[in-house]
């Protein structure tokens, strides 16, 4: 198919696959599971959805693909993933390998932010990913803020500001342990504010342990919303956004857009309304369809 492109979004649980023509229109999409702990099967399942796609429509379209952590070309090999069994592996090379050489790669989270910064009339947006993990990307004047070392917007690998001490918080917090994260560090925003994070904060609260989302009623959520706040301070003080794009499994509790504009204010070092906190207009699929713009 003439001009279209391919995205996948490589996530901890599912990989997604969109196929889009020159108009943007979806012609293919399709998500499978993924092969947690399994390099090999990863990146056999990936190139077994592009298979599909080219059995399909024809081989030869440029595949972009969203990925945990990031490429280090020095290296030839992958860094920062929460989706630990990529670290350290030629994850880019691999694929270009199965894909005959069409492959681009960028952190999931800044493909997440390009494609929901398309639909907003702003110059600075950082887009957070609160899922699997917690990422984040900043666009600014449409154009995507990668870094020096292609860690801009990990703000998930920053110590959760006033852990245990803030006085406005629920009281409760100060009896939460220290949580290990990954990364080697402690007390991550990640250990906290991801899915599996409030997860642990809901058992800790009620002793439930949850193979579901967090129900919207939980005890956790008004400290969720409260350490969300905290940190998205940290980065209105340091970035101050037009716009703050919330995605993720996450962000589909309607709380967080009432709650965490109320409280961020607190914790800014000023504040005066202007910075927006809202909902991915591209839902859980903004990463694929970010992923599909790399292709070209």
């Amino acid at each position: 198919m003439k001009a279209a492109r391919i995205g996948i979004d490589l996530g901890g649980t599912k990989i997604e696959a969109v196929l889009l023509d020159v108009s943007g229109a979806v012609r293919f999409r399709e998500r499978v599971a993924t092969p947690t702990g399994d390099y090999a099967g990863t990146v056999a399942a990936v190139a077994a959805l592009v298979g599909r796609i080219d059995a399909e429509f024809g081989g030869g379209s440029p595949v972009g693909i969203g990925t945990p952590g990031a490429w280090v070309p020095e290296r030839r090999q992958m860094k920062n993933c929460n989706s630990t069994w990529l670290n350290g592996r030629p994850l880019l090379d691999d694929l270009n390998a199965a894909l005959d050489g069409r492959v681009r790669i960028a952190n999931d989270a800044n493909c997440f932010a390009l494609a929901e910064a398309e639909g907003v009339d702003a110059e600075v947006v950082f887009g957070v990913i609160l899922g699997t993990g917690v990422g984040g990307g900043i666009v600014v004047g449409g154009q995507l803020l990668a870094g020096a070392n292609a860690i801009a917007g990990e703000w998930g690998h920053t110590p959760l500001p006033y852990f245990g001490v803030d006085a406005a918080a629920d009281g409760r917090e100060a009896s939460l342990e220290d949580r290990p994260c990954y990364c080697g560090r402690t007390n991550c925003v990640e250990t906290f504010l991801s899915g599996p994070g409030l997860a642990r904060t809901h058992e800790a609260f009620t002793g439930e342990e949850l193979d579901t989302p967090v129900p919207t009623d939980s005890p956790a959520l008004d400290l969720y919303t409260t350490m969300l706040a905290r940190s998205l301070a940290q980065i209105v003080n340091v970035l101050d956004p037009d716009v703050i794009v919330l995605g993720g499994g996450v962000s589909n509790l309607d709380v967080l857009y009432r709650e965490v504009p109320r409280k961020l204010p607190r914790y800014a070092f000023t504040h005066e309304g202007r910075t927006q906190i809202v909902r991915a207009r591209l839902g859980d699929s903004a990463g694929v369809f970010g992923a599909a713009r790399l292709g070209g």
